[in-house]
């Protein structure tokens, strides 16, 4: 299956620093790139040493924290941002150029040819320079290039024998799965190399196309925590990760599951933003339950209504029974969690209470408790 072979790009300290409210100091870094680090990622792409002196002494410090992660730098394709990176001591280079009609005109201004001339230049020099170092090619704006344009790019990168790895990005969040699987399927077939993907989540699409991706034969997704990045940000880790679960539990067992809400916490933090009450794994929401068909099933058999595990992300589902549509089934968990042996009949009563009084507005726990204990003294009106 395509699913068991992959490696994540944790961009967090690349793509997550173009969102909005992300200023990382180095120090804040270094413990994003610890805890990533202590997830299992497999790589962590950093902002190109060329954008500001400070980045460069951000890559060099975390290239020198003794991590498990591959340390990787995302760079313009041009001779200056590549010697600059390769003096930082990074593990790879990712390397970018935009091929749709829009970022030819208004970003460098090259045609296709004169592309594939420059590619061809930097690769080469790259190898020359440290033949070991992991190097990616990506075309930019993948999906609003015209896909004679990209196959001429890729394969005339590819033929040069000199990079590991190509990447296929949707830099607009414009792609459709169907369309991820068919770009990357193409370049499998064809060329044989490692794919990455990298997809932002303009229209909602970013963890099915990465998804569509893998099934084509990806080998490398790039993430950010909470898919921070510009504009609506990216694949999030939590997403895929909770994506991949669903799919088979073994896809990601490789991860250390119960740090990822800390993970996010972290950075959601570090952003002065909350996390979504929908949040994938980590949402207020994820675990809650509140209707009382469901919490009575959930309280069965919690695979009736939950896909996701809590406990295998350090995480515990909570019943909601302070509203009108709670159920005397999750009323009777909640009298026996506290320790009170109370009658069906007497139960139900209480619910009918928290029902009738909710209906006003909804009961605190705390409220609800007193309602459980007031039966079990035999005075509930």
């Amino acid at each position: 299956m395509p699913f068991e072979n992959y490696s994540i790009i944790e961009s967090t300290l690349r793509e997550g620093e173009q969102f909005s409210t992300a200023t990382f100091t180095p120090a804040q870094k270094l413990e994003i790139a610890g805890i990533l680090d202590d997830f299992g990622v497999e790589m962590i792409e950093m902002t190109s040493p060329s954008a500001s002196p400070q980045s460069e002494a951000d890559i060099r410090a975390i290239t020198s924290a003794g991590l498990n992660a591959r340390i990787l730098t995302h760079i313009r394709c041009n001779r200056d941002d590549a010697a600059r990176a390769l003096d930082t001591g990074v593990d790879g280079l990712d390397v970018v150029i935009g091929t749709s009609p829009q970022l030819m005109q208004h970003s460098h201004g090259r045609n296709i040819r004169q592309i594939i001339d420059l590619a061809a230049d930097v690769m080469r020099y790259i190898r020359e320079q440290k033949p070991d170092i992991i190097l990616r090619f990506s075309t930019e704006d993948t999906f609003r290039s015209r896909e004679s344009d990209l196959l001429r790019v890729y394969l005339s990168v590819a033929d040069l024998g000199l990079v590991d790895r190509l990447g296929v990005a949707d830099t607009v969040g414009v792609a459709l799965p169907t369309q991820v699987y068919a770009m990357v399927g193409q370049l499998v077939r064809l060329t044989g190399l490692d794919i990455e993907f990298h997809g932002h989540n303009d229209s909602g699409c970013a963890i099915a196309n990465a998804c569509a991706a893998l099934e084509a034969g990806a080998t490398h997704i790039d993430t950010t925590v909470l898919g921070i990045g510009e504009r609506n940000g990216i694949t999030p880790l939590g997403g895929l990760v909770a994506r991949l679960y669903t799919i088979r539990r073994e896809y990601v067992a490789k991860y250390k599951l119960a740090l990822l809400p800390q993970i996010d916490q972290l950075i959601a933090d570090m952003c002065q933003i909350d996390i979504p009450f929908n949040n994938y794994v980590t949402g207020s929401s994820a675990f809650m339950h509140k209707a009382g068909i469901h919490a009575k099933a959930v309280l069965a058999d919690p695979t009736t209504y939950e896909i996701l595990k809590p406990e295998d992300f350090g995480l515990s589902r909570e019943i909601a029974i302070g509203h009108r549509l709670t159920g005397w089934n999750a009323m009777r968990e909640r009298a026996r969690s506290l320790g009170l042996s109370l009658t069906d009949d007497t139960v139900r009563d209480v619910t009918q209470t928290v029902k009738r009084l909710a209906d006003d507005r909804p009961l605190s726990i705390a409220e609800v408790d007193a309602l459980l204990l007031q039966a079990a003294g035999g005075d509930l009106r």
